[in-house]
């Protein structure tokens, strides 16, 4: 597995909160549910993008943003508008007297607004529920506001996403999962191709000579007893220099970049109901289950079995991407 499948096998929806949007300026939702990531793409009309920690950014029809929570957000039909509805927790809806309009503004199927048929702004949203839905290294990654333009992107996906949402057929829900997943992931793939868009330094080194293949050996083969002087050994440098190396463009340690990456690995595979600790151990290169328990605990914060009974699990740390707001060329 390469990096930016390692990457990019982070998103997986389930049950993801989708929904048609239809509003008759002027309109103005706050956006507090703490979702991990959202998606959002107008149909019809323009909206703004009004993140608190990063700028304000129009969008346009076809244009794709991706909102990394959990901090907080505006969209609205113009940017001065007011506040008239706050979308809490659950996606409960109230409006700033304290109404609570989750029911009464329902429109049918996964379709909510003011009014249907008169509506000039249609927007489509998509909500992970769960940060691990998304996977640590993608969080981490990501600017807190991504936009990726109409032009430059796939429209069929848009166009079947709306086509979609409305639909209330056998499986639509994993349908209408996969869709969101294939969405977000058209748009990171975008960002990861523009060498100036700010992708993560560990993307970014997989074009080198050295470091490239000494992380796909890590992720190809996470469960090896790795040591500096073993991948030193099979990219041909030495064990000081690739050390160096990698620091340098990585921002971390082979050795430290390989734990993160193999608790990426047993974070995923812990949702799986059959899975013991002690399997998942030896899986991704840990001796046994007290020894995966440990390096869990010290990352994450949580043991894998509290991580298993829903406890967040997500590292602390983050890169630069907090309050950054990129805009890929129109």
């Amino acid at each position: 597995m390469d990096t930016l499948t390692g990457l990019l096998e982070g998103p997986k929806a389930r049950g993801a909160f989708l929904l048609k949007s239809v509003f008759s300026p002027p309109w103005s939702l706050r956006v507090e549910d703490r979702a991990p990531i959202s998606v959002v793409t107008m149909v019809r009309g323009d909206a703004w993008v009004l993140p608190d920690k990063g700028h304000p950014v129009r969008l346009c029809p076809g244009d794709v943003a991706v909102m990394r929570g959990p901090d907080a957000y505006t969209i609205a039909d113009r940017p001065e508008t007011p506040v008239q509805i706050v979308v809490g927790p659950e996606q409960r809806c109230n409006t700033t007297e304290g109404e609570d309009v989750t029911e009464t503004m329902a429109l049918g199927v996964r379709t909510w607004g003011d009014d249907s048929r008169a509506g000039s702004s249609v927007m489509l949203s998509g909500t992970y529920q769960a940060p691990s839905e998304i996977g640590r290294r993608l969080l981490a990654a990501l600017p807190v506001l991504l936009v990726r333009p109409a032009e430059a992107g796939d429209n069929p996906l848009v166009r079947i996403l709306a086509d979609e949402i409305g639909k209330d057929e056998i499986g639509q829900e994993l349908v209408l999962d996969r869709l969101l997943d294939l969405l977000l992931v058209s748009v990171l793939r975008t960002w990861l191709a523009i060498p100036e868009s700010g992708a993560p330094a560990w993307y970014r080194a997989q074009s080198d000579p050295v470091v490239g293949p000494a992380l796909r050996l890590l992720h190809e083969q996470p469960g090896r007893a790795w040591t500096v002087a073993s991948l030193a050994d099979n990219v041909g440098v030495s064990r000081a220099g690739l050390a160096r190396h990698f620091t340098t463009l990585v921002g971390e340690p082979p050795m430290a970049y390989l734990t993160g990456w193999r608790l990426t690995l047993a974070a995923d595979l812990l949702r799986e109901p059959d899975a013991t600790v002690a399997t998942v151990a030896r899986r991704v290169g840990y001796s046994g289950a007290f020894a995966l328990s440990a390096a869990f605990k010290r990352v994450r914060g949580v043991s894998p079995q509290e991580f298993r009974r829903g406890g967040r699990g997500e590292p602390a740390d983050r890169d630069g991407g907090v309050g950054r707001t990129v805009v890929l060329d129109r």
